[in-house]
């Protein structure tokens, strides 16, 4: 197995998945699906409803509130950067993460897809602090599979809105689950919160781990015990 963690790689015993699980119903095909340039506008379209000047206003009380003149130089434009900052941050609060997973192929796999170590950066809700991480994506396929740049996609789309690292890590299996009609989906997410290393306790070097598994991933043991060979190799 190629040890470079920053590739993505399709790996896995047929015998050990098609011990654990069925092959759900196929799904009908969607009639149209949407392109690049058609994903890339819709990003576009999702930063236009963030209210911005709403977002100026609120930061400028904010920095008049903890004792700072708005106006001197160095903070004069800070609420309008603030604005622009949430507005991407937060555009997954506006984006269907299904419209990656419209399109799929026709493809006999009996072996575990994995995309592991997909960088991505979200917002803890409880705070408004960041936590970033990466997240490892698998899924055993029915009869049809999809495009692997479209697991990222979905990462990054559940990602960027208030979150708390539970519920985003279910929220992508129950998603794939759903709409890839898969035999099996795990997701597992690796994340730093500064929510916790740079305030309150103040732990720099603490990571939070989250799994959630359907499927063969969490009915057989030993297909989910090769998942994690294939994520962490002998190291864990």
């Amino acid at each position: 197995m190629n040890e470079n963690r920053s590739v993505s790689g399709t790996a896995g015993s047929a015998s050990a998945a098609r011990e654990g699980a069925s092959v759900p119903s196929e799904p009908s095909e969607k009639a149209s699906a949407p392109s690049a340039d058609s994903t890339a506008e819709g990003d576009k379209k999702h930063l236009l409803k963030i209210d911005r000047p709403r977002i100026e206003r609120a930061v400028r009380e904010i920095l008049l509130a903890v004792g700072e003149d708005p106006d001197r130089e160095g903070l004069h434009e800070t609420p309008a950067r603030v604005a622009r900052m949430y507005a991407e941050l937060f555009a997954g609060l506006h984006d269907d993460p299904r419209r990656h997973l419209v399109k799929s192929f026709r493809e006999k796999c009996d072996e575990v897809v994995l995309v592991r170590d997909i960088s991505f950066n979200s917002m803890c809700e409880h705070h408004l602090m960041p936590f970033m991480g990466q997240a490892h994506v698998a899924y055993l396929p029915g009869s049809r599979v999809v495009g692997l740049s479209k697991l990222a996609r979905v990462v990054e789309s559940v990602a960027r809105r208030p979150q708390v690292q539970e519920r985003m890590t279910e929220q992508i299996a129950d998603l794939l689950q759903d709409e890839l009609h898969a035999r099996g989906v795990a997701v597992v997410i690796e994340a730093v919160h500064t929510c916790m290393t740079v305030r309150g306790v103040r732990k720099p070097g603490s990571l939070c781990v989250t799994s959630a598994m359907r499927g063969c991933f969490r009915n057989k043991a030993s297909t989910r015990a090769e998942l994690m060979t294939l994520i962490y190799g002998n190291h864990r």
